[in-house]
């Protein structure tokens, strides 16, 4: 009797214990590097803003967010002629690695969207991957767009990529 007792004691102890480690947890993490943090957080918003301002077709946003180079100007062009051809785009953004070495940050983004050019239209899915490179530790400006970005739609219609429509 006296050694179920203590079991059951030393169970009870041991459960008050784990719920009151699990009550108070960590009241709140203390950030190391506040520099760090607040570039990161600035680079998440530049992104964010990136994939914003062509979903709402914005160009002016878009220009505003990159470096003036040959390269970029043409990627604008690309969206411009998404802009035109499409009624609507749904575009998600999930950002898989960010690597910084000083000025420099790389983004690497797995993306996925559908692009309609009509309401009632089941559009146009694609995914893929890209690198986006951007500069700058205030300012976050992109420099540059490698692998497949998802700008630029109008120019990689194929047939077999659309959604098949339902039918009636």
């Amino acid at each position: 009797m006296t050694v179920i007792r203590t079991i059951r004691a030393a169970t009870t102890a041991v459960l008050s214990a784990v719920l009151l480690l699990a009550s108070t947890g960590c009241g709140s993490k203390l950030i190391q590097f506040p520099e760090d943090h607040e570039r990161f957080l600035r680079i998440d918003k530049a992104v964010e803003s990136l994939r914003q301002s062509y979903v709402k077709k914005d160009l002016s946003t878009m220009a505003s967010l990159m470096v003036p180079t040959e390269p970029l100007e043409r990627l604008q062009r690309d969206a411009a002629q998404d802009f035109e051809t499409f009624d609507s785009m749904t575009l998600l953004f999930n950002i898989e690695r960010i690597m910084i070495d000083n000025d420099d940050v790389d983004v690497y983004v797995h993306w996925q969207g559908i692009w309609k050019k009509a309401p009632d239209d089941p559009g146009l899915r694609q995914r893929g991957h890209t690198r986006m490179q951007w500069v700058g530790t205030t300012a976050i400006l992109l420099k540059a767009v490698q692998g497949d970005a998802p700008f630029g739609m109008k120019g990689r219609q194929t047939g077999s990529d659309q959604i098949p429509r339902p039918k009636k």
